[in-house]
């Protein structure tokens, strides 16, 4: 997938300055404007032309071209992107074309082979291949937070052009979007799981978007040394070791709205329990939007169920 997309560059503060129109007039220099282009990958998912990105590779771009397997460069359309999973849609005009398979997400397991296809560095048709290293790896661990995704690990080469390509298992069934989030990554790749891209995909066609639930709040999990690192560094007096600790409340978010407080322990989301903070986020994003959530928190040794409604997640907050 070829992006272009054109930037201007605004002039320097200097030449608004008057001493600068004192000397050299009214007249200015004209801003100057160049096209970016980007290369990424995709797979295609229906026979029509429908294609799965990374929503980095599309970002902004003025024209999208999609070069295939065979050597046909069509003109590819963005339908729709979600900068929080980093999830992107493109249709080109086509039929009859082949199209992958995903996997089943409960067979992803860790020591499975993992083969990447992408265009790495405008390589094309580069093929790596792994393992699986680990699995359920939350965005604050891959160092991506403003992301709500829990990525697949693998040791399989992934570079800048990879990004939008399949990972693919040993029997080419799509486990994974391949997306090269890490520039100081060595030898790490990570991949948005298939049944989570797909989920995104399919709103993004039908609807052009997708509204993230948002509780606002900031948690971590309770381990003994973060017991005693919280007790120590704020006022809270943790009793407690295990569960998932809120320890900010952003004001005006739906859970200050219900209630909830610093210092209180998830124990339970209608009805199931929590035991990390990643368990929270996966049953959040797993709700609707303006659906109530029923979270049982242990607060100061009593047990108390606050209900949120959760709001559609402020992606223009994310810059």
């Amino acid at each position: 997938i070829n992006a272009t997309r054109k930037v201007t560059n605004s002039l320097p503060e200097a030449f608004k300055h008057p001493l600068f129109r004192r000397f050299f007039g009214e007249e200015q220099p004209i801003p100057e404007e160049r096209v970016e282009r980007g290369t990424g990958s995709g797979f295609i998912i229906s026979a029509d032309g429908r294609i799965l990105t990374n929503a980095h590779v599309v970002e902004g771009a003025d024209r999208v071209t999609v070069v295939l397997n065979d050597g046909r460069s069509l003109p590819g359309k963005v339908i729709g992107a979600d900068a929080v999973t980093d999830v992107a849609v493109v249709k080109i005009e086509a039929n009859g074309l082949p199209t992958v398979t995903p996997a089943n997400p409960d067979n992803i397991v860790v020591g499975q082979w993992a083969i990447a296809i992408g265009n790495p560095l405008g390589l094309d048709n580069t093929v790596t291949v792994g393992i699986i290293s680990a699995t359920d790896r939350s965005s604050a661990q891959v160092g991506v937070p403003d992301k709500r995704v829990n990525f697949i690990q693998t040791d399989a080469a992934i570079n800048p052009g990879n990004s939008g390509g399949p990972l693919l298992n040993a029997e080419g069934e799509v486990i994974g979007v391949n997306t090269a989030i890490r520039s100081d990554a060595q030898g790490l790749g990570f991949a948005i799981p298939i049944d989570t891209a797909a989920r995104i995909a399919n709103k993004l066609f039908t609807r052009g978007r997708v509204e993230h639930p948002f509780l606002g709040i900031q948690m971590i999990d309770l381990t003994p040394a973060t017991k005693e690192e919280v007790n120590q560094e704020t006022k809270l007096k943790i009793q407690q070791e295990q569960g998932v600790l809120i320890v900010r409340v952003i004001r005006r978010s739906p859970s200050y709205r219900a209630g909830l407080r610093e210092g209180d322990i998830i124990q339970k989301i209608d009805g199931r329990q929590i035991r990390k903070a990643s368990e929270v986020q996966e049953r959040v994003e797993a709700s609707d939007v303006g659906t109530v959530l029923n979270l049982e928190v242990n607060r100061n040794g009593k047990i108390e169920t606050v209900r949120v409604v959760p709001e559609a997640f402020p992606v223009d907050e994310l810059g």
